[in-house]
């Protein structure tokens, strides 16, 4: 049996297209700010004196690390009303990325800090340098320089992440996909097309993401 593709029908449709791109972009974006908030402040408290914050820190990470991130979207979505607690599919999205990418970070930024000898804090203890600069200059700088990479994956993974929130029709382009799908019957085409969509999203991401390593970090290590 032939099969006639026609991509005419799918590009015809290319302004949803573009505007599901969008929404992806700023679905991603606002959880990566979220998840990078998550991954300094826990850092922070499992590295205070707090026994109790730095468990509580620990276990959320476990508890998002061992769980499906569609779970997590559907217990945000349809459970937390049960308690009173109401959000519409934008928001939900945003906050389960941002749960999820943040139980990442912790962990790779924690990783980071900790690759950072105690000597280097000691020696800028011993030039009289405040603990504000210790920590910007001797520990995250090269912290952050040491595990951008793994940031920068994380990242590109929680774009890729956002076509689960279909599943709670949150505008992004996997929904609108599902929507051309639906109007013309050309499944073949319109997945064809976001995956080449999705594929250069990553690629962008990353490009830029390597430029911005660059410019940052740019200085010799010795």
């Amino acid at each position: 049996m032939n099969v006639e593709l026609d991509f005419g029908a799918v590009l015809a449709r290319w302004p949803e297209l573009a505007w599901g791109t969008l929404g992806t972009l700023w679905l991603a974006l606002c959880g990566m700010i979220l998840a990078m908030i998550i991954g300094v402040a826990g850092v922070a408290v499992r590295r205070s004196n707090s026994r109790i914050g730095a468990g509580l820190v620990i276990a959320f990470v476990e508890l998002v690390r061992n769980t499906p991130f569609l779970v997590q979207i559907f217990f945000i979505f349809f459970a937390l009303p049960l308690a009173g607690v109401r959000l519409d599919p934008t928001t939900t999205a945003i906050l389960a990325l941002g749960l999820n990418g943040g139980a990442y970070a912790i962990e790779i930024i924690r990783g980071g800090v900790e690759s950072i000898p105690k000597g280097q804090s000691e020696a800028g203890f011993a030039l009289g340098l405040s603990r504000a600069d210790i920590f910007r200059l001797i520990i995250l700088k090269p912290a952050l320089r040491a595990i951008f990479p793994s940031l920068a994956s994380q990242f590109v993974l929680l774009t890729l992440m956002t076509s689960i929130a279909t599943s709670i029709s949150a505008f992004e382009l996997t929904s609108v996909a599902q929507r051309i799908d639906g109007d013309t019957f050309r499944s073949f085409e319109v997945y064809f097309t976001i995956t080449g969509i999705y594929l250069v999203l990553s690629w962008l991401l990353m490009t830029g993401l390597a430029a911005i390593a660059r410019l940052s970090f740019n200085y010799p290590t010795k």
